[in-house]
């Protein structure tokens, strides 16, 4: 190898690390930047564990509504739990063959799969009874007459393969509550967004601003900011749908960002929209961007306050 093979190769690694260098201190500087100006002279009533008892809130206007989802109890809590006559049709059988228990356990994560996640089983203590239930209403509407019917088939023929005895509701009795509860929750189950537009925006520059607003960035790819129960208040998100990851944060440019909370299923549900619009102006500020509603439509303190109230 040439001495002048030597020297470009000496060159070209010293601009590398020159660039890598760049890049770090922008990182820094943007981090110290986002987190001066999100600093806060008061504790964060939302993360602290000791806040206030519920409030109730009024109905926030604004966005289109759509079915609420009810999310069952985590598996751990299942059998404890149980189906909701107020939420799941449901299914009662019984038997007292002695290997009934291990029977049904065996049979029924195939009914599961086939409904999930609209499907829960529930039992008494000993094993000798069971409740089915399938989930009335989700964001994909209400159950329909069809699935019912198959949910019910494949868990007759679950207690028929125990001899247990079965007992279900009336089949259009159903089918009239899961629509009057889809409607239920079309009237109530709102989401509020605001967007922040006029990048692109520095992806290194979106998580310092994000990580110091206490917001942390989640698997589905979109920063979340959770309180001392790990309830989802809001979530930060570009606009365009692009997930990010820690990965390619760095090289990320995304043109907006949305925030976005569900009134519905938002606990402080006042307390958090403040907390998001508080985030959407502390971002617009350090990025030097706007905060915009879905029709890009200027959001000024007045318009805030009124989707607050």
């Amino acid at each position: 190898m040439s001495e002048l093979q030597i020297g470009l190769l000496v060159i070209g690694g010293l601009v590398v690390v020159g660039v890598l260098a760049y890049n770090r201190i922008q990182e820094r500087g943007a981090r110290r930047a986002a987190e001066k100006a999100f600093r806060s002279g008061h504790a964060d009533v939302l993360l602290d564990g000791r806040a206030s008892p519920r409030e109730s809130a009024g109905q926030t206007t604004g966005g289109a509504p759509r079915p609420l989802l009810v999310p069952h109890p985590v598996a751990a809590e299942a059998a404890s739990a149980g189906p909701d006559a107020a939420i799941d049709y449901i299914v009662e059988f019984s038997s007292e063959q002695p290997a009934a228990l291990a029977s049904v356990q065996e049979q029924w994560p195939a009914i599961e799969r086939r409904h999930a996640p609209r499907a829960l089983l529930g039992h008494a203590p000993g094993g000798k009874s069971w409740r089915a239930g399938l989930q009335l209403v989700s964001r994909d509407g209400a159950v329909g007459e069809a699935d019912l019917i198959e949910f019910r088939s494949a868990v007759g023929t679950l207690a028929a393969s125990v001899s247990a005895s079965v007992a279900a509701p009336e089949m259009r009795a159903a089918v009239d509550a899961a629509r009057a509860l889809d409607d239920l929750c079309a009237e109530t189950d709102i989401q509020v967004v605001m967007h922040v537009q006029g990048g692109p925006f520095s992806g290194a520059g979106i998580r310092a601003a994000a990580e110091a607003g206490g917001l942390r960035l989640e698997e589905d790819g979109r920063f979340a900011l959770r309180n001392g129960e790990q309830q989802l208040l809001y979530t930060l998100a570009a606009r365009d749908g692009t997930p990010f990851t820690a990965q390619t944060m760095q090289d990320l440019a995304p043109a907006a960002l949305t925030l976005a909370l569900d009134v519905g299923r938002t606990p402080e549900t006042r307390r958090s929209f403040e907390s998001m619009a508080r985030l959407a102006h502390q971002l617009s500020s350090a990025l030097g961007g706007s905060m915009v509603d879905d029709n890009g439509n200027a959001l000024d303190e007045r318009a805030v306050a009124a989707i607050a109230q």
